[in-house]
């Protein structure tokens, strides 16, 4: 393995919303879709919104975290692992914080649902992990890149060289 950097025509093009992305996106989005359905169903209005928030915010949060990810390590992919673990952190701050905010306005005693959102938020970002884990997991990216073949010596020339 080689640790030359790659020549400037051979390097990949940044791929911002990659497969994983957006099949992570797309699954969580049904079951947003399903949870909304289901909550405006068994329990209302204040936990179909409950529902929607929660679902929002794991598609938005993990969206933008996924998509910063992927341009950093287009960029750069020594810096991606620093990148994704800020960008983990902030995302829960976020999480955190909207949480904060929604109780401090008084939201989650009447209109938002807080059971429902946070059942929303953990089965979504379930969800979201396990559709990017799979994603990635079938993708067939290289890992390195193999070393160009070296010419093996002929047996003749190695005879020839030797008298």
């Amino acid at each position: 393995m080689t640790t030359a950097p790659l020549p400037r025509a051979a390097r990949p093009r940044p791929v911002l919303a990659s497969r994983e992305v957006a099949l992570a996106s797309a699954v969580t989005l049904v079951l947003g879709v399903a949870t909304i359905a289901a909550a405006a169903l068994l329990s209302g209005s204040a936990a179909a919104a409950g529902a929607a928030v929660g679902a929002g915010m794991v598609l938005v949060f993990f969206g933008l975290g996924a998509l910063t990810v992927n341009a950093v390590a287009a960029v750069s992919p020594g810096a991606s692992l620093m990148v994704a673990l800020l960008t983990y952190v902030l995302q829960v701050l976020a999480v955190g914080v909207v949480f904060l905010v929604l109780d401090a306005s008084g939201a989650l005693d009447s209109r938002v649902d807080a059971e429902w959102l946070a059942g929303t938020v953990i089965a979504a970002t379930l969800c979201w992990i396990t559709a990017q884990v799979v994603a990635a997991t079938r993708s067939r990216q290289p890992l390195y890149d193999l070393p160009a073949p070296r010419p093996q010596p002929s047996v003749h020339s190695t005879r020839a060289g030797a008298s």
